[in-house]
């Protein structure tokens, strides 16, 4: 529930609302709505160069909010919008594979361009198929809360009745139900309007990684606080992202949606609804749905890549406060030697000497008393648990805990290189063609690259031997990994 002092809060945080009170918001929202209507995402030079041309067609000269200046060319107010926008947070940008810099919306500019096309009266979507979408998710919600087996059974059975009954209507060649126009073209725009909040959702998940990750560097910053504190906040702001109703319900639906027989399921569906529209001459005015798998696919990809971000910034602070130290006993060591070097060359005796703390305790063992009485035995009434971790958080860890850096973009490259005129190859069949250089972290590298590829397969059955240390011939033996097309 929200109430006073929570929407006070928003009224005053929110980057949504800051974006509708702007000087600007017929601009902004205008040119970002052009812009992103059938793209997820754009390049640093194709969206200045769009706002640039944008600005120019409609003869904007200054704006004192955003310190754009009348005498700036279109190229120069371009970069300032761009760049006060991002920072407000009506824009967010990250680094492709190939290390150029694109452009998306946050969660907070999708949320407010979603709101404001639901006010339009066209897309109106008509009170029929908002009461049978209601009648629908009445009747899951309250068929998977009763634990009442008998109660499931009968709801089951009321649908295996009714599914008979339309299956006997079809035999008897009566005539079936059929949607008209006014029925098809609200539930569809129900649909696509379901279909873009879910983007929402998932740039929701990847700001609250971000969120953690700026968090990281202001701590990393603290000279009171150390390497511990910082991985202890990481870890307890992940467990507590991965376990909040949005944790779950995001990991949930990703798992969901990389099934192979979920991804062929949604491309018929939506190829068949499309021809359909198309045979009664309906116009579906907008196309996002077509795209849609591709959509979330990318953003949640995204998601995962800022997981990526983060530990690769916890390595980067583990192996800096490693350095620094052994930095620190190779200056003092060597500080050691320049002063004994130049106290030889003096001719005179080092006026050093070593002290031995000699306040330690030691214990012979044969000061210990030798008895014959047996000792107290020790119940454990609780069993060790079974490791569960999934290939990605194998990787995680790998990552987080090694003190050498590995390049997660090669490892991708390497499988991608691999599965050309493949259509599928193990982890094994990547390592022997591209062979480990950096060992285990290398190898645990992989399970996290392992990410980047929605169809992958864990056969436990099956064991494969990886060479990670080709000098001594040292192997490891794990689950084989299929990764296929």
């Amino acid at each position: 529930m929200v109430n006073q002092n929570n929407i006070l809060d928003i009224l005053k945080t929110s980057p949504s609302v800051a974006l509708l009170k702007a000087r600007s918001s017929g601009i902004i929202i205008d040119f970002l709505t052009r812009v992103y209507g059938d793209v997820a995402a754009v390049s640093h030079e194709n969206i200045h160069s769009l706002l640039a041309e944008y600005l120019n067609s409609h003869g904007f000269d200054e704006d004192d909010e955003s310190d754009i200046l009348y005498t700036d060319t279109y190229e120069e107010k371009a970069t300032k919008y761009i760049r006060k926008w991002t920072d407000s947070g009506f824009l967010t940008n990250y680094r492709n594979e190939d290390g150029e810099i694109h452009y998306e919306l946050s969660s907070h500019s999708s949320k407010v361009i979603d709101w404001l096309a639901g006010l339009k009266q066209e897309e109106y979507i008509g009170t029929e198929s908002k009461f049978k979408s209601i009648i629908s998710q009445l009747r899951e919600l309250v068929e998977y809360t009763n634990e009442d087996r008998e109660k499931r059974l009968q709801l089951l059975e009321d649908k295996k009745m009714e599914i008979e009954h339309q299956i006997q209507q079809l035999q008897m060649g009566e005539d079936v139900k059929v949607y008209e126009e006014y029925e098809i073209v609200p539930r569809f725009l129900q649909i696509n309007k379901l279909a873009k909040e879910l983007l929402t959702d998932f740039k929701d998940v990847d700001d609250n990684f971000k969120n953690i990750i700026k968090e990281i560097y202001q701590k990393q910053i603290d000279p009171g606080l150390k390497k511990g504190g910082i991985l202890q906040y990481t870890f307890d702001a992940l467990d507590e992202l991965k376990s909040s109703s949005q944790g779950k319900s995001f990991y949930a639906f990703w798992e969901f949606l990389l099934a192979r027989e979920m991804q062929s399921e949604l491309d018929d569906l939506i190829a068949e609804l499309f021809q359909t529209l198309k045979e009664k001459n309906i116009d579906s005015g907008d196309t996002f749905l077509q795209n849609m798998v591709e959509y979330l696919y990318e953003s949640g990809r995204k998601v995962y890549q800022t997981n990526d971000k983060m530990a690769d910034k916890l390595s980067r602070i583990i192996r800096e406060n490693e350095m620094s130290r052994a930095d620190v006993s190779k200056r003092v060591v060597q500080e050691i030697k320049n002063t004994l070097i130049e106290i030889s060359k003096k001719g005179q005796k080092p006026d050093i000497s070593l002290s031995v703390d000699d306040g330690m305790e030691i214990n012979i063992p044969f000061d210990r008393k030798i008895t014959f009485e047996q000792g107290e035995n020790t119940e454990y009434n609780i069993m060790p648990e079974t490791d569960t971790l999934s290939i990605e958080e194998l990787g995680e860890l790998g990552k987080v805990f090694s003190n050498v850096y590995v390049d997660r973009k090669v490892l991708v490259r390497n499988i991608r290189e691999a599965m050309k005129d493949k259509s599928q190859v193990t982890l094994q069949d990547v390592v022997e063609q591209f062979p480990l250089k950096q060992g285990l972290p290398e190898l645990f590298a992989y399970f996290g690259a392992l990410g980047q590829f929605p169809h992958k397969s864990v056969d436990e059955e099956k064991r494969q031997a990886i060479v990670f240390d080709y000098e001594n011939n040292k192997r490891i033996r794990i689950p084989e990994i299929i990764i296929s097309i």
